[in-house]
């Protein structure tokens, strides 16, 4: 009898070994926005959807619970873990209400160099001046990382409003810019995004200079600000986490650059907050972004996991300092399912 209870039990502990996956959702923003060239916003009507799905098809857990299960698989076969990267404010004001009301628990990734300055993400100043109605000089001329650009917006000069709605709800990833204005706000994204902050943020200075426009921060993109983070982390289902001071592309740092970097980010967050930092995200996420020195930069700063972007399941054999995560878009509650199924069938 013995033997049987222990062959049962071996039984049980093999399929759950081989049948558990879990999945890490990547969201940035929960609001209604009338342009989002990046695709970083669900509404709040698809998040309140997306959680009703969650809680349907799977069991939806934090992001620590993950990480620590993965050598002993001792969690449910379809377990979810949802994320936030950036800190937007809207985290705040919009998603953690839906996530109450769902009782679900979610990881809110913040870089903290953006807290309290009254600036925009670079990103979204580029969104404000070039994607929005107004009138803009003909030629645009920057210097970017030791090379001469210039730009001419011909028609597209003065963007009206028809101009705007026709054209609003264009985003980088399709293959056409419908005016002069799309194409420089994706080449301006392409040619920044590498620069350490200094030299990013000196070039966005001078294309605001260029526009006449002055480094304000609209109310639909604020950014955490301490006190909203405080009140954030003072949720029960929110856990904080580290996403650098400056949001860089941290392949393109020497790695004194990189410690610092992560290193400042995580002691703001703790004296905000009162309490360890243990997760992080790499910011952009993708195999390029990071090295395997950032890794161990990571672990070296005391976080207890850390999570890229790239899709993917989490399985036994995933890497606790590269947990995979699938990137969540404004779908509807149908797609949302669908992608969901096919994120667990890997």
């Amino acid at each position: 009898m013995h033997l049987i209870k222990a062959l049962s039990s071996y039984t049980r502990r093999q399929f759950r070994d081989t049948k558990w996956r879990a999945v890490i959702l990547l969201y940035h923003r929960v609001t209604e926005l009338s342009t989002d060239p990046q695709l970083l916003s669900v509404t709040r009507d698809n998040f309140a959807r997306h959680l009703q799905v969650m809680k349907k098809h799977g069991k939806v857990v934090s992001l620590r619970r993950i990480a620590d299960a993965i050598p002993s698989c001792s969690l449910p076969a379809r377990s979810i873990a949802i994320t936030f990267d950036d800190g937007y404010s809207d985290n705040l004001h919009n998603a953690l209400p839906l996530l109450e009301q769902s009782h679900c628990p979610a990881t809110f990734f913040i870089s903290t160099g953006y807290v309290d300055r009254g600036r925009e993400f670079w990103w979204d100043e580029l969104d404000r001046v070039l994607l929005q109605p107004g009138l803009l000089p003909r030629t645009l001329d920057l210097k970017i990382d030791g090379s001469s650009y210039s730009w001419t917006l011909n028609d597209a000069t003065y963007y009206n409003e028809s101009d705007y709605q026709q054209n609003r709800l264009w985003n980088v990833l399709e293959s056409d810019a419908p005016t002069s204005r799309q194409h420089i706000y994706r080449s301006i994204c392409q040619l920044i995004q590498p620069l350490g902050d200094a030299e990013r943020q000196g070039i966005i200075n001078e294309f605001l200079k260029w526009a006449g426009a002055e480094p304000i921060c609209r109310p639909t993109h604020g950014i955490l600000s301490e006190k909203e983070i405080k009140r954030l982390s003072e949720s029960r289902l929110a856990e904080i986490g580290s996403h650098t001071m400056s949001h860089p592309v941290l392949s393109k740092l020497n790695l004194d650059m990189q410690r610092v970097d992560i290193g400042e980010n995580k002691a703001q967050l703790e004296k905000i907050i009162g309490r360890p930092v243990n997760s992080f995200s790499y910011p952009f996420g993708t195999e390029t972004d990071y090295t395997d020195d950032t890794v161990s930069l990571v672990r070296q700063a005391g976080f207890q996991c850390a999570c890229s972007n790239f899709p993917g399941v989490v399985s036994r054999d995933s890497d606790s300092f590269q947990l995979p995560r699938c990137l969540i878009r404004n779908w509807s509650d149908e797609e949302f399912e669908h992608r969901l199924e096919e994120f667990f069938n890997g």
